[in-house]
């Protein structure tokens, strides 16, 4: 078996997008990712892809940001914006956490502070679980607080779900069902035949990548716009333009992916553009992190941060990371957006997540504390912030 290292932005996108090779990067997180979408390949995958894509919409992914996610960002921030002050992982965990379970199909009859810590805590073990590859903790002990986090996930939150979801279909109560992922699959069950086990284990990953990557691309471009304007008075008149701050989270999340590679292996012989002739079981180890940082299609500058970047014809702004493919991701325009175009309507526009509540802590006044540097996160080899304190307002 060889391993091909691919660093090209043309040579990943060209290996993102051919259907014979399959996901391999989260293999050794298989205690929560063993048959998720992300990790399934061929019919079995597009099964599952067909009905799930159907809750994300173009419609109803505006009305969540547009409409929901205001009105639980609000309620997010003002106990932290009373305080003076929060930690920008855990706000984003906090602010995304609910948003996510609403779209995968999750309940939480509580509504409680209680019940909002305990699917926060759960949702960062899964996260752990699934970067497992690039855990520095002992594999054996995070598999086993994974799999002890899956069980509570299951009873507390899952099975009620599914119950609940289907009496619903039984009654034949089509009007009252939720649209959400969940709710789908039960409606698919026949065609998609999934068992309790990696129903749960699927439900879990949505968790996890809606609010992990979510909160991780919150602050990292909080952090790039926060330095980009420091000192600067007309950059940070800027910071108030909705579309400017959406462009400059695509930006960020240009230069920091939510996973710095993409791995594959070959279930066939095939031969990439930039690559050559992959044998079957050859794996691919595509430098997304790199890729995104291509001079020959960013740039003599591709490794800065610029946010008035301008990108040549077929690339997208935030690069390759949010995928192409068969595995591109389906929550791509609820966090990053719909691309602003020639006539574009500022105030009907679908800015994304990320951008609404970058552009919402920079109207709070948020900055990063002066007396509490951010520190980076030791439990991952991934280039990703532990804890980043900021506060609002005039509060020092």
């Amino acid at each position: 078996m060889t391993t091909h290292r691919v660093a090209g932005y043309r040579a990943a996108e060209a290996a993102l997008r051919s259907p014979q090779l399959k996901q391999a990067l989260y293999d050794a997180g298989a205690v929560v990712m063993a048959d998720v979408l992300l990790t399934l390949h061929g019919a079995e995958h597009a099964a599952r892809r067909a009905v799930e894509v159907r809750v994300f919409r173009r419609n109803f992914l505006r009305h969540y940001a547009r409409d929901v996610f205001p009105q639980t960002l609000e309620a997010t921030l003002a106990p932290f914006v009373a305080a003076g002050g929060a930690d920008l992982i855990d706000l984003g965990y906090r602010a995304t956490a609910n948003l996510t379970a609403d779209f995968a199909g999750i309940d939480r009859p509580e509504r409680s502070a209680d019940e909002t810590e305990a699917l926060i805590r759960l949702v960062k073990t899964f996260s752990e679980g699934a970067t497992m590859v690039h855990s520095t903790r002992d594999r054996a002990t995070l598999e086993g607080e994974v799999a002890a986090a899956l069980a509570e996930f299951d009873a507390r939150f899952h099975r009620p779900s599914v119950a609940r979801r289907k009496a619903l279909l039984l009654a034949g109560d089509a009007d009252a069902l939720p649209r959400d992922v969940l709710s789908v699959i039960l409606e698919a069950e026949p065609e998609l035949a999934l068992d309790a086990a990696p129903c749960c284990r699927e439900m879990a990953f949505y968790m996890q990548a809606g609010a992990h990557s979510t909160a991780n691309a919150v602050v990292h471009a909080f952090h790039e716009l926060s330095t980009w304007a420091a000192g600067d008075a007309a950059r940070a008149k800027r910071l108030v333009d909705p579309v400017f701050v959406q462009r400059a989270a695509h930006e960020s999340l240009r230069l920091h992916p939510a996973s710095p590679e993409a791995w594959r292996v070959a279930m066939a012989p095939v031969d990439l553009p930039g690559i050559g002739a992959v044998a079957e079981g050859d794996r691919l180890v595509l430098d997304l992190d790199l890729a995104n940082r291509d001079e020959a299609v960013f740039g003599p500058m591709a490794a800065e941060f610029d946010p008035d970047r301008q990108l040549v014809d077929g690339v997208l702004p935030a690069g390759l990371s949010f995928g192409m493919g068969m595995h591109s991701c389906l929550g791509r325009e609820l966090d990053g957006g719909t691309l602003v175009r020639a006539g574009t309507d500022p105030d009907g526009h679908q800015y994304g997540i990320v951008a609404l509540l970058v552009q919402r802590l920079f109207a709070l006044g948020a900055r990063a504390s002066r007396d509490d540097p951010p520190a980076a996160d030791g439990r991952t080899s991934r280039p990703n912030w532990g804890r980043y304190p900021v506060r609002f307002g005039g509060q020092p």
